[in-house]
């Protein structure tokens, strides 16, 4: 049931002028007779982002820490989405931060105490955050494992038999189930949803149905944003709904990120083993010999294709590899091709002939077709990024069709609803124009407010002049001392080397992303369970108070990788160190640093290792710094 908006309209005032008078009641007075700090930086954002909702353009809000930029955002886009009618949507830097914005005593909590405001919040999580009933009946054929029993408890009854259906089958239901298990039961890209028979059962689409109702507010993903962008036509053209309903506008948290969210949505993957295991679910008795004739020819294809590509892979230590493409590769590329479209002639027959299962037959098509594409547009040696990369625990051929800036200007900034970048990192030295450049927006508003906080009060920042190879020793003497720690590493990899080279007595108090369900990792943290948390992602967004986290460790600066992907960048710029480099490390280093100090309550140190290359850039970082930093 759509509500009401939360102020009285008069014909004397339009919407906005009434909108701004219950801003300035809410800041100014009712929040701070519930206790909360009056904060003339949180009232100035408020009021940009009004001016912004009138003028329905983008406003990169960049505000420092502890500026209350969650309430400054909140207050408009409630009031908002009741007066257009459609729900307002926030997208967070990830998906482990989503359950973060709702949580008990989180600001939605406060707002709902102190206001008397009922607030009508639901979560829209990416695909692969949900459990897939087919994939969970598969794993239990092929594998065991408590997990799987732990899942089958939360499956309601109505699922397989008679009886109620409620909202089930997310990823943080099961916080004890590793990232390794979870990929064998939820969501992939193959799966073909239009067609399964548990389709109306399926926790996603119960899910899917619950966010669509609401009237105030969605919070999803980046990635699961960009995602919808991504798919929304091809939905649209197959008569399907978009993942998410048009909204009246959408509140980027963490949004210097976006640009890596749509790089992860707007590409095409292929993996080594998938197809291969897709047309062995095919070969049912039956099959025309012509059919299953082009199965194995396509098998046996696709995998010289992925041996030839192992072969062209330059050899490097980055995630994202490169590709010489050679002849020989190019050639069997063109073979696969041709393959899948003899497949695809194949399959027609095979349909009316009902052999294979209508499910996995659909399923199939969809794929190949994908796959088909991804190809040519490999094979075609154009403007395309492209890249090998392992993903969860699969060798994947990437393909960027072009640059995610002309995607983003074509198909997100050009809609007329305003976008609100909210950040304390978007801007280096108040400059906005790297982040708007990497976007595709021409057209902006933008502010940036200082942090209320007394830093040199609370926070202390220290250089370590060390090698490279001294650098887990050094950690390793900061973690005796006990401190409540988060580690940050510039990549997997460089996370991966130090885990494997610290000592076990250490690492045994030590919580590793990807050992199971972050945000479980990031719990048992702040509980105390865990003395240190080492990450590669948490360099925004975390927020653990006062003695939950009292120091962070830079273990690299975290300058961008040198991979295709960033070599695309560099090679459109006159100078990619001053205009792709040295921007995304000092923005990364801030994020990384401001995880230190979130409220009035918190203090601590930051440790920044530096090796003898690293140790150069001390003029440029130097400036970022809250406080200045003295040296070890």
């Amino acid at each position: 049931m759509r509500q009401s908006i939360p102020f009285a309209l008069s014909k004397e005032k339009s919407f906005f002028d009434s909108l701004g008078d219950w801003i300035g009641d809410i800041l100014y007075d009712e929040l701070p007779e519930k206790g909360l700090e009056c904060r003339d930086e949180q009232i100035f954002m408020a009021y940009q982002i009004e001016k912004v909702l009138r003028e329905k353009s983008v406003l990169f809000a960049e505000a420092g820490v502890g500026t209350g930029k969650t309430i400054a955002y909140l207050l408009p886009a409630i009031a908002y989405a009741r007066y257009t009618g459609k729900p307002a949507l926030i997208a967070c830097a990830d998906e482990t931060l989503i359950d973060q914005l709702v949580k008990e005593g989180g600001d939605i909590y406060k707002l709902q105490q102190y206001l008397d405001l009922t607030i009508d919040v639901r979560l829209a999580k990416s695909r692969d955050q949900y459990l897939c009933l087919k994939r969970y009946e598969e794993a239990e054929k092929f594998s065991d494992g408590e997990y799987l029993d732990d899942i089958a408890e939360t499956i309601p009854d109505g699922v397989f038999g008679q009886g109620k259906l409620s909202l089930y089958g997310q990823h943080s239901d099961y916080p004890n189930i590793s990232d390794e298990e979870w990929n064998l039961v939820n969501y992939n890209s193959i799966q073909q949803c239009s067609v399964c028979d548990l389709r109306n059962r399926c926790g996603q689409t119960l899910h899917r149905a619950h966010y669509r109702e609401s009237t105030d507010l969605i919070i999803c993903s980046q990635d699961f944003l960009m995602e919808n962008i991504a798919t929304k036509e091809s939905r649209e053209r197959e008569g399907q709904l978009a993942l998410l309903p048009e909204v009246s506008m959408i509140v980027l948290d963490e949004g210097h990120l976006l640009e890596y969210a749509a790089q992860k949505a707007m590409t095409y993957k292929v993996q080594d083993y998938t197809i291969v295991q897709l047309i062995d679910r095919l070969m049912v008795d039956g099959l025309r010999e012509k059919t299953l004739y082009t199965m194995e020819q396509l098998q046996d294809g696709h995998e010289l294709f992925f041996d030839q590509l192992r072969d062209d892979v330059i050899s490097s230590d980055e995630d994202r590899k490169r590709i010489k493409k050679s002849p020989l590769l190019m050639k069997l590329g063109k073979k696969v091709i041709d393959t899948v479209e003899t497949l695809l002639e194949e399959f027609v027959f095979e349909s009316e002939l009902y052999v294979i299962p209508e499910y996995e037959l659909r399923m199939a098509e969809e794929f190949l077709e994908q796959y088909e594409a991804a190809m040519r547009i490999f094979i075609a040696q154009g403007d395309a990024v492209d890249w090998l990369e392992e993903t969860d625990g699969e060798e994947t051929l990437v393909i960027m069709p072009r640059l995610i800036t002309e995607v983003l200007e074509e198909k997100v900034f050009s809609k007329k609803i305003p976008y609100i970048f909210s950040s304390a990192t978007l801007s280096i030295n108040k400059d906005f124009s790297y982040i708007a450049g990497s976007l595709g927006i021409k057209d902006y508003q933008s502010f940036s407010v200082a942090s209320p906080f007394d830093y040199e009060e609370v926070m202390q920042i220290v250089l370590h002049h060390l090698n490279q190879a001294e650098k887990i020793r050094r950690v390793e003497e900061l973690l005796e001392e006990g401190n409540q720690t988060l580690i940050l590493f510039k990549s997997k990899q460089a996370m991966a080397i130090f885990k494997a080279q610290i000592n076990k007595r250490i690492a045994a108090k030590v919580g590793f992303e990807g050992d199971r369900e972050l945000s479980s990792i990031v719990r048992d943290f702040q509980e105390g369970k865990l003395q240190v948390l080492c990450s590669y992602h948490l360099w925004e967004g975390l927020d653990l108070p006062e003695e939950a986290l009292t120091r962070v460790i830079i273990f690299d600066l975290p300058f961008p990788p040198y991979d295709p992907l960033f070599d695309a960048k560099r090679a459109f710029t006159d100078d990619p160190f001053h205009d792709v480099e040295l921007p995304f490390m000092l923005l990364r280093l801030q994020q990384g640093m401001g995880r230190l100090i979130r409220t009035s309550n918190d203090h601590g140190d930051i440790h920044i290792l530096l090796n003898e290359e690293e140790a150069q850039y001390k003029k440029q970082i130097a400036p970022i710094f809250a406080v200045p930093a003295t040296e070890r």
